[in-house]
């Protein structure tokens, strides 16, 4: 199950499991800032899954760089890295 320290604002709707692969070099610092009353953000090492709980709407934001500076490099629907679950 996901770790959950940041928990999905009250009154939204179904929440999705989501999984993002850092397979970049560098270490990114990844962000769903477009959900009202709700910021995530996480560092992902290379070569490194992380697991996160998401509403369907929220996008994830890429941001990558060197030491002291980072670049947004994309942004990715959290409903495209939802992982499918057998029920």
């Amino acid at each position: 199950m996901p770790q959950i320290l940041d928990p999905l604002p009250e009154g939204q709707p179904d929440s999705i499991i989501c999984c993002y692969v850092n397979g970049s070099p560098r270490v990114q610092v990844v962000r769903i800032t477009n959900i009202p009353n709700w910021y995530f953000e996480r560092v992902v090492f290379p070569g490194q899954r992380l697991l996160f709980e998401a509403v369907p709407a929220a996008q994830l934001e890429i941001h990558s760089g060197a030491i002291a500076s980072a670049i947004l490099s994309d942004h990715i629907s959290c409903q495209d890295l939802k992982v499918e679950t057998k029920e």
